[in-house]
């Protein structure tokens, strides 16, 4: 998994190339009718309902815009928030607030509306021991915000990318000359190289699952769109052997009834790529020299 000094530099590299995207050689509308001593505040308001998720990153943004740039917050992240709310106030030059603006609503809308499925996809398992995953079907360049809007919803983090975890998906097999020799391989592979990787192996029927279970020397199997009634019987087959992850095509609707087949992990891409941005604006209520 990534480590704090990891995520802080992915942290610090978005937020470096959204500014030189969006502010280029200048912020020349705010340049040409405010003046550079000029100071106000601004608010975070909510036009939505929703979990909140962005506001420590918003936090990272104002320093980086200014270091001089203070914020009030009201409301933290993981909290529940309604249309109307104000989730926070920012304090300092007026175009420092404003060079931060769009990166501050940009990532702050996507983290929320991402927390917010996250939240509604625990509380409908919230009995049974099924855990939620991410996993890589995320916006490139800023994969760390949507994971960690994951988590803030209440998830967990598959892997975050392709060095922190084996996964041996059907490609991966079929092109190494099948299950075995995708596994033997890769064990062959991890100690040649001395690293200490899980493995995850992608199944897609029961006779998969059984070859999987005779070569062993993985830690996770996955089991790739399987019905209901073959995701039991495989449940039943793995006997807490391996940890078990249900994916494909899993949805809000079918979400529990694929948990109650008993696997610990259901990974859902949708939790990242199909949400729809929480409404949020930043408005000044207040300006001055």
């Amino acid at each position: 998994m990534m480590t704090k000094e990891q995520f802080e530099k992915e942290l610090d590299l978005i937020i470096v190339n959204a500014l030189r995207e969006d502010v280029g050689d200048g912020d020349h509308s705010s340049l040409a009718c405010i003046p550079s001593d000029a100071t106000g505040t601004a608010q975070l308001l909510v036009k939505d309902n929703g979990i909140l998720a962005g506001v420590d990153f918003a936090r990272r943004v104002f320093h980086q815009v200014d270091p001089d740039l203070t914020m009030s917050v009201s409301i933290l992240d993981g909290k529940f928030v309604r249309y109307g709310d104000v989730a926070f106030k920012v304090s300092g030059r007026s175009q420092s607030i404003l060079r931060a603006e769009r990166l501050v609503l940009n990532a702050m809308q996507r983290m929320s509306a991402i927390a917010t499925k996250t939240r509604r996809y625990i509380e409908i398992l919230a009995d049974l021991k099924t855990q939620i995953l991410d996993t890589r079907k995320t916006t490139p360049g800023i994969r760390v915000l949507e994971k960690w809007a994951v988590l803030i919803g209440g998830g967990t983090n598959h892997r975050f990318g392709l060095y922190d975890m084996i996964m041996l998906k059907d490609n991966h097999i079929d092109f190494a000359g099948g299950i075995e020799q995708a596994i033997l391989k890769t064990n062959k592979y991890l100690k040649e190289k001395d690293l200490k990787l899980k493995i995850e192996i992608e199944t897609r029927n029961l006779d998969e699952v059984q070859e999987v279970l005779r070569v062993g020397q993985v830690d996770r199997i996955m089991l790739d769109n399987f019905s209901f009634e073959d995701l039991r019987a495989a449940v039943k087959l793995i006997n807490e052997r391996f940890e078990t992850e249900a994916s494909g095509g899993i949805t809000e609707y079918t979400l529990r009834r694929y948990a109650e087949c008993g696997v610990d992990f259901i990974s859902s891409g949708a939790l990242t790529h199909s949400v729809s941005n929480m409404d949020l604006s930043l408005k000044a209520i207040e300006s001055g020299k």
